[in-house]
């Protein structure tokens, strides 16, 4: 056998070895999710807002499941939120706080774009990805993808963010008053 076939043979061996550790130790540390947390989180609006004291939606979910927060503390899932908490946990519904962030009506960022001066900290800000663009070029906002949490407001140097109403689409149009199914005999 060449010595070329006994490197190969031997580093052969040695991957094998190293990925039978690996998936023994995968088995013995595993580590399991919070079935709680994980049902907290689903019902949790995704905003990555950090309104309710924590980093993100997740960590909020966490915290509640440990008993380390209360249910009244996420703003972007307003009155609706609390009661789908409660019921999972079984609980009483609570108000929100006073002087703690209140529920708000939706809203999106919209740059002017005339004024961006394309320093990409609106970008770095962002929990959700929704800005597009680059360095020294204008930015825009994924309006889908935005969830109205307001982060890029606060780095932008040239205060070309604001917080608008989502725009009207035939997707999220909504008549003004009852539509009375017409009903033919």
């Amino acid at each position: 056998m060449s010595t070329l076939g006994v490197a190969l043979a031997l580093m052969a061996g040695l991957a094998v070895l190293l990925g039978a550790g690996l998936g023994f130790a995968s088995v013995i540390f595993r580590v399991e999710g919070d079935p709680l947390a994980d049902k907290i989180d689903a019902l949790l609006p995704q905003t990555q807002c950090g309104q309710c004291g924590y980093p993100g939606c997740r960590p909020y979910a966490n915290a509640i499941a440990s008993g380390q927060a209360d249910i009244n503390q996420c703003p972007p899932g307003g009155e609706d939120g609390i009661r789908k908490l409660a019921d999972l946990l079984g609980v009483e519904p609570k108000p929100f706080a006073e002087g703690a962030p209140q529920p708000q009506a939706k809203t999106v960022a919209l740059i002017e774009e005339a004024d961006c001066i394309g320093c990409t900290l609106c970008i770095q800000a962002c929990p959700v990805d929704a800005i597009l663009g680059a360095s020294k070029q204008m930015h825009t906002i994924l309006t889908r993808e935005c969830t109205g949490c307001a982060l890029c407001i606060a780095p932008c140097p040239v205060d070309c963010i604001r917080m608008v109403p989502p725009p009207v689409t035939p997707d999220t149009w909504k008549p003004r008053y009852p539509v009375i199914p017409l009903v033919m005999k």
